[in-house]
C-alpha cells in the first residue's frame, strides 16, 4: 500500500525543518543522509535538485547516470558529474560500484547470476582488477574514501571456494589501503555475504582496516535473516562503513518484496537508535527499490517520507 498523501506532505515538512542538520557535515546528528541518485532519476542534474533542494540532502551515492554504470563514465560525463555536485552543494558519501558483483570463475554458475545487465553494468571477471584501480581514481575525483565491492554472485555451495573469495577481497582490500580508500563490502542478497552473520565472518576473516561493511538490512531479510536486531548484533560495529536503507514484507506467496521505508517489517527505528548509542558516523543511504509510488521519483520521495519519520521515532533529528 502506498503512502498517503498525507503523510508524504508531513514527512518533507519534517524534511524542510531539519535541512540545517540533513546538510551539514558533522551536524547535531550522529550521522549523514544520502541516497543512491538513480533511485530517484537517471537525469543527475534532476536527481541532485531532488536530494538538495527537496530532501535537503548535503550527500549522494553515486552508481547509475543516464543509463551508464559509474565504471563505464567517460571524462566528459565526469566533470559534468562534477559539475553539478558543486552546483548544488553535494558531497559523494559512496561510490556504488559493481566491483565482483560477477561470477566466480571455476564453480558452477550461479543462479543469481543476471541475464540482462544491471544498473548498467556489464563487466566481466577478468576486468575486475581494471575496476578496483579506476574506482581508485574516481574515489580522489569525487572527494569519497568509500566505494561499495560485493563478494560474487551467491552459490550453492561456497564451502570449496570460500577461502579463494577472501583472498581475492583481502588483496583488494591491501591495495585500497595503500590508496587511502575503504571497501564497504555490501551484504547482497544474490551474493555469497548476503546476511549480517555472513559479513561477521568475512570481516573476521579478513582484519584489512581497508574492509568494511555495507550494512543493508533490506538484503538480510530478503535471506530470512531479523537483521535487526539479530543480523546487526552479529557485526563488530567498527566494521560497519556504510548503510544502505529499504524496507521489505511479505507477499502473499510468502516471497519477499522491497515496501517504502516503515512501510515494511525491519525495525529501522530500533536500527537507528542502534547506530546511533553504537557510533556510528558515517552516511545512511535510502536505496528506494521500491517502485509503488508510480515513478522513480515519486517512490524515492514517498520513502524518504518514512525514512525521516523513522528517524524522528528513534530521536534523531526532526
Amino acid at each position: 500500500m502506498a503512502i498517503s498523501r498525507r503523510a508524504v506532505l508531513a514527512g518533507l515538512g519534517a524534511a524542510a525543518a531539519s535541512s540545517t542538520w540533513l546538510r551539514s557535515a558533522a551536524g547535531a546528528g550522529p550521522f549523514n543522509l544520502s541516497v543512491l541518485t538513480d533511485e530517484i532519476s537517471q537525469d543527475f542534474g534532476h536527481a541532485c535538485e531532488v536530494a538538495s533542494r527537496e530532501f535537503g540532502m548535503g550527500y549522494v551515492d553515486l552508481r547509475e547516470a543516464a543509463s551508464k554504470n559509474i565504471m563505464a563514465w567517460d571524462a566528459a560525463q565526469i566533470a559534468d558529474v562534477r559539475k553539478t555536485l558543486e552546483r548544488f552543494g553535494l558531497r559523494v558519501a559512496c561510490l556504488a560500484t559493481p566491483i565482483f558483483k560477477v561470477d566466480w570463475p571455476g564453480a558452477p554458475k550461479s543462479s543469481f547470476s543476471p541475464t540482462r545487465d544491471e544498473f548498467g553494468a556489464n563487466f566481466s571477471y577478468k576486468q575486475q582488477d581494471e575496476l578496483l584501480e579506476k574506482a581508485f581514481e574516481l574515489a580522489r575525483t569525487f572527494n569519497t574514501d568509500r566505494v561499495r565491492i560485493f563478494d560474487f554472485w551467491r552459490l550453492d555451495n561456497q564451502q570449496p571456494h570460500r577461502a579463494a573469495i577472501d583472498d581475492v577481497v583481502r588483496a583488494a582490500a591491501v591495495k585500497a589501503g595503500k590508496r587511502g580508500v575503504t571497501l564497504v563490502l555490501e551484504n547482497e542478497y544474490a551474493c555469497n555475504t548476503a546476511t549480517g552473520v555472513e559479513a561477521a565472518r568475512l570481516v573476521t576473516a579478513i582484519p584489512e582496516k581497508a574492509l568494511e561493511i555495507t550494512w543493508d538490512p533490506g538484503n538480510a531479510q530478503f535471506r530470512d535473516e531479523v537483521p535487526y536486531p539479530g543480523g546487526y548484533a552479529a557485526i563488530p560495529k567498527q566494521r560497519i562503513g556504510h548503510i544502505h536503507c529499504k524496507d521489505a514484507a511479505r507477499r502473499a506467496d510468502g516471497k519477499w518484496e522491497w515496501k517504502a521505508m516503515g512501510n515494511g517489517v525491519i525495525d529501522w527505528a530500533g536500527q537507528f537508535r542502534a547506530l546511533k548509542a553504537d557510533g556510528y558516523r558515517h552516511a545512511c543511504t535510502l536505496e528506494t527499490h521500491w517502485r509503488g509510488g508510480g515513478t522513480p521519483e515519486e517512490s524515492s520521495r514517498q520513502s524518504f517520507a518514512g525514512m525521516k519519520a523513522l528517524l524522528v521515532k528513534a530521536g534523531i533529528g526532526g
